[in-house]
């Protein structure tokens, strides 16, 4: 029995002598993921899955200062015990006896270090079993290497864990260059890093770091003189605010990751380039504050590269720290309604259907049918601007030529190209957007607008965009992330170009946003502005060979904006974006081969002929372009009297004026070019009436030649006026009633 009791007593020894695991003592599962920019520098340093950011550092590296301050505040004893200190301890037992519970672990360096890799809880046997363990690392490991655990394996409040991620994180230096100061202020926190976070509480920390250096002087640690030069020395903490940079951008990239994805990386190089991003920010918030006077609290800016979709800047906000505007909520992924930055996307559909950049369309009243009743759009400027070729509705934005447009081809062919460009968000079907879907009655993300805009730039390809160049892994392995291929052209390189062509055409946006905007830049973009319902949102969206930009402005709460129109919005800081982005080579966007020029009448689209007064030139897909002659009435009609035929008394009630209605006031707008103020009349027929020809009376004159088409385009002129059509069947002719109209300047 006595020999049993010697046996296990001995056993009990030997185990103090047995080595800690070198498996437990290797730094890589408390390295922490670091997000680097395109170029390398630090962006944010965040928890890994043991619990913070650290860099693992060695003797070398780190401060002597930092070591003795260290040892004056954790263990002054360390050089001394074998691990544990018994004085310490007993005092420990007696308070905890005397509390019934654990009040004080007298827990030296070394059981820290223990504590750090094998996470006990706080009870009697495992304080026991933490000081065998000390004592068994101290027959593993030098005092110096222990040390070095300590060091690397700390926590120093806000998720730093590790000497040299603290170092970094408040004073932006490496732990090798800390100061007496700024190491007797370090070696402090790891005793309580909530009660003395410098961000919280700056004076209690300081009143700690002034104990620590108090007492390194009767330790031999330092002179006197050193520590009064320590106390005079001013510390520059580094804000909170910079601890992150890009915060919103550094949130996206780790929203990506899984937790267990995240766990076996130790480095992400992003696509960032936190020069534009830093430039941008600032960019971002002049414009805010000077938009607040018109209601406007926010913004975000999304610059993406497009050949490879790499997000190179996302301000998602003004100030991200701004918590009464909502700072933390990203702009770019936020969902929003976005006004007319679809139309370039319906535009591109009705050109690859056969439509040409010079059809022409009718901006007059018109209403059109819905799931919940008639729909009867306005344009942006409260006016009608008769018929007009598709450049010039897309370029001057305006509304009425756009939704007709998509009752033409049908809201599930836009929506369905909608969602093959990545617009996930929109998620109801597309009967419930119906027409209105062209003005951006669905939500979605800035994001998701800039990706279809490169994609345009890009000539119809969709690129994924991407976040993430290289992943650095904990075993070492370096995996570079490729580009992700999209499915190919989405929209065709034909009709990316004409739409680009028309976004970037700055005399046909002048009717509506005049000379000298925003969205004329001295080398090739196009652009695109947007505003939604009510003012609550504010876009431009636009694009050079190289690089696509998308802004918004607006409120995250949804308070609607005092009259603010994408072009006074966003659209100068769209303009400041871009002439950042600009290094001087004017690129200009490559032309398919498949397009050809062609002039054409600017007022019907047409091929001109001798008596149009002006011809213009425009692109076209090849074999769209016009083939018939322009047959519009340029020159005065001859005054002709009304001439009775057997049939002129006959009416059909079903043969009427449908454009313009009885009592209709139209305005000649002043900016507006003259050949571009126009009406069509219009005629409704009978079904089944053959007619030989249409005729068109205005104020008793018959108007130039008979027509086949029942529309006519007449431009407009001051006065008071008196229409109706004739049309004249192989027996005679039908008359309409007349209807009377005003033409104001």
């Amino acid at each position: 029995m006595i020999f049993g009791t010697e046996l296990l007593i001995g056993l009990v020894c030997l185990s103090f002598f047995l080595p800690i695991p070198r498996s437990r003592l290797r730094p890589g599962g408390v390295v922490s993921l670091r997000l680097e920019d395109r170029n390398g520098l630090l962006l944010r340093e965040v928890r890994s899955g043991e619990g913070g950011r650290c860099r693992w550092v060695g003797w070398r590296e780190i401060s002597p200062l930092l070591m003795k301050a260290t040892i004056t505040a954790e263990d002054r004893h360390f050089f001394a015990h074998p691990g544990v200190n018994p004085y310490a301890v007993a005092r420990a037992v007696l308070q905890n006896i005397r509390r019934r519970q654990v009040v004080s672990g007298a827990s030296t360096i070394t059981q820290q270090v223990v504590r750090n890799i094998y996470h006990f809880r706080r009870s009697l046997i495992n304080k026991a079993l933490e000081a065998w363990l000390a004592v068994r690392l101290e027959h593993t490991l030098s005092k110096d290497e222990i040390l070095v655990q300590y060091l690397n394996r700390i926590s120093y409040g806000n998720q730093a864990y590790g000497v040299e991620a603290a170092a970094r994180l408040y004073f932006d230096k490496p732990a090798s260059d800390l100061s007496l100061a700024e190491s007797a202020f370090l070696a402090g926190l790891p005793r309580a890093p909530s009660d003395l976070n410098p961000y919280r509480n700056f004076q209690a920390a300081v009143k700690n770091q002034r104990d620590v250096l108090s007492r390194m002087v009767p330790l031999g640690m330092i002179s006197s003189e050193d520590r009064t030069r320590a106390v005079q020395e001013a510390l520059t903490v580094r804000p909170e605010k910079e601890k992150f940079r890009a915060p919103h951008f550094c949130d996206f990239v780790l929203a990506r990751l899984t937790e267990r994805e995240r766990q076996g990386i130790s480095v992400i190089r992003t696509t960032l380039d936190i020069a534009i991003q830093d430039k941008v920010e600032i960019q971002l918030r002049r414009q805010v504050t000077a938009l607040a006077k018109k209601g406007i609290s926010n913004g975000a800016v999304l610059v993406l590269e497009n050949r490879t979709g790499d997000i190179l800047a996302m301000a998602g906000s003004a100030d991200f720290f701004d918590s009464v505007h909502d700072g933390q909520v990203n702009g770019a992924t936020a969902l929003r309604q976005p006004g007319s930055t679809l139309k370039p996307l319906t535009y591109a559909l009705a050109l690859e259907r056969g439509m040409t950049a010079a059809t022409i369309l009718d901006d007059v009243p018109s209403e059109f049918a819905t799931l919940e009743g008639n729909f009867a759009p306005e344009n942006y400027d409260e006016k009608y601007h008769g018929p007009i070729r598709l450049r010039s509705a897309l370029a001057s934005s305006y509304n009425i030529p756009a939704v007709a447009v998509l009752q033409t081809l049908g809201p599930d062919l836009l929506f369905g190209r909608l969602r093959d460009l990545g617009f996930s968000s929109l998620q109801k079907s597309p009967g419930f957007y119906g027409v209105g879907l062209t003005l951006g009655n669905g939500e979605v993300t800035l994001l998701e607008l800039a990706r279809a805009y490169a994609t345009l730039g890009r000539g119809g390809s969709l690129v994924r965009d991407r976040s993430i160049l290289r992943l650095a892994m904990n075993d070492g392995r370096v995996v570079d992330v490729a580009p992700e291929p999209g499915p190919g052209n989405v929209v065709s390189l034909e009709a990316s170009y004409i739409i680009t062509h028309i976004l970037e055409d700055r005399d046909a946006r002048i009717p509506t946003f005049g000379y000298n905007s925003p969205l004329d830049l001295p080398f090739p973009a196009a652009a695109k502005t947007g505003t939604s319902k009510d003012f609550r949102d504010n876009w431009t969206v636009g694009y050079t060979p190289r690089h696509t930009v998308g802004v918004w402005v607006g409120n995250f709460d949804g308070r609607p904006m005092q009259n603010v129109s994408g072009i006074t919005g966003a659209g100068p800081l769209f303009r400041d974006v871009m002439l950042l982005l600009d290094d001087g080579r004017k690129e200009s966007f490559a032309v398919p081969p498949n397009l050809v020029h062609a002039a054409i009448c600017p007022l019907s689209g047409d091929r001109p002929s001798q008596n149009c007064p002006s011809t213009i030139d425009e692109v076209f897909i090849r074999g769209t372009e016009p083939t018939t002659m322009c047959r519009l009435p340029h020159t005065p009609p001859d005054t002709l009297s009304r001439v009775p035929t057997a049939s002129s008394s006959r009416t059909n009630e079903r043969f009427a004026v449908a454009f313009p209605r009885d009592g209709d006031v139209f305005k000649i707008d002043p900016v507006l070019r003259s050949d571009f103020q126009v009406l069509r009349f219009k005629a409704a027929l009978p079904e089944g009436l053959e007619t030989r020809a249409l005729e068109w009376w205005l104020n008793g004159r018959k108007l130039d030649y008979p027509l086949t088409s029942s529309t006519y385009v007449w431009k407009l002129a001051p006065g008071s006026y008196t229409i109706k059509a004739r049309a004249v069947l192989a027996t005679g002719s039908l008359e309409t009633r007349p209807v009377r109209f005003t033409v104001i300047f």
